[in-house]
């Protein structure tokens, strides 16, 4: 998919902050590095479920090396200063229609409607691209990122065990 490959929007945060939201890019390895280092063992954990401070040269191939039409992934980076990436999402298609979507802000940036604004870029990419469904994992102690795939105003529905939530979000 060439055009998502190229994806990239303007937001305005409900603060006044300038976001652009665009395709994570090959050289972009540094700048995620940098993010993940700006944000905190909890946020970390609660997007990985482990402690992660550091990432295999597997797991790293497999953040930055995306095709745009099974792996899609967005960054989200501030339009000010050094433009640093202050957030990232994603999504996998697992199965035809159906693709798993996670993401982080940096700590500093959090609450500020990022994680919001990463969503509705990758429903919108999501539906052009014939996913019916959005899934994901989400600690129930992660009540941020539950109020944030509440907030895309999406049909959602939640299954609760005692580790984890599985939400389920109709794209149709």
């Amino acid at each position: 998919m060439l055009e998502t490959a190229n994806y990239s929007a303007l937001e305005l945060l409900p603060n006044g902050r300038r976001i652009e939201i665009r395709c994570l890019r090959p050289d972009d390895g540094d700048e995620l590095v940098a993010a993940i280092d700006r944000t905190s063992d909890e946020s970390l954990y609660r997007r990985f479920f482990a402690a992660k401070r550091s990432f295999t040269e597997q797991e790293i191939a497999f953040f930055l090396n995306i095709d745009f039409v099974n792996h899609v992934a967005l960054v989200a980076v501030l339009d000010e200063g050094e433009r640093p990436v202050v957030g990232g999402g994603r999504y996998v298609v697992v199965q035809p229609g159906r693709a798993e979507v996670a993401f982080a802000v940096v700590d500093q940036y959090q609450g500020q409607g990022i994680g919001t604004a990463l969503m509705h870029h990758l429903i919108k990419i999501a539906r052009k691209a014939g996913i019916k469904e959005l899934i994901a994992e989400v600690l129930p102690e992660n009540t941020a990122m539950l109020k944030t795939f509440r907030k895309v105003g999406l049909r959602l529905t939640t299954t609760r065990e005692a580790q984890v939530v599985h939400i389920t979000l109709q794209l149709v």
